[in-house]
């Protein structure tokens, strides 16, 4: 990574299969850009079970687990690279509440994310991480350094 603006830090960020079953790429990457963020890797994927699982790992053991994996894995994804000021807490408040249930309207998932019925794996279409630490740690799961854009 080169030298960076005060606040500057690039998050992962990644299009589920629902969201791309739906038909949403185009609809996400625009609510990105116009948010003054930057795309600076993109890529269409089959979610292996073993990137899936690295990617949850810290739920590994919880009731929702499996299910997790097998969602990701069961359709093409679009993981990404986004940079920005701020962005992974943009990202997360684009995205918005993890369950569509809770999402604001405005938010990805509050404007185009279905409820689950209770014991569902909850389809929410898409992925972002919640820390820099979590952050580095996905985008090479999906990533080599060569690929990213900067």
């Amino acid at each position: 990574m080169g030298a960076r603006l005060p606040g500057v830090e690039r998050t992962f960020f990644c299009l589920k299969p629902d969201a791309i079953e739906k038909g949403l790429i185009g609809e996400i990457i625009s609510r990105i850009e116009r948010k003054g963020l930057e795309i600076i890797a993109l890529k269409l994927v089959r979610v292996t079970r073993d990137q899936a699982e690295r990617l949850y790992e810290e739920h590994r053991g919880k009731p929702f687990y499996e299910g997790l994996v097998e969602y990701i894995t069961s359709g093409p994804s679009i993981p990404m690279v986004v940079r920005g000021v701020n962005a992974i807490r943009l990202m997360r408040n684009l995205s918005g509440a993890t369950d569509p249930s809770e999402a604001l309207p405005g938010t990805i998932r509050g404007d185009y994310a279905p409820g689950s019925p209770p014991g569902a794996t909850i389809r929410n279409l898409v992925h972002a991480s919640d820390s820099k630490e979590k952050a580095e740690r996905e985008i090479a799961i999906f990533f080599k350094e060569e690929e990213i854009v900067e």
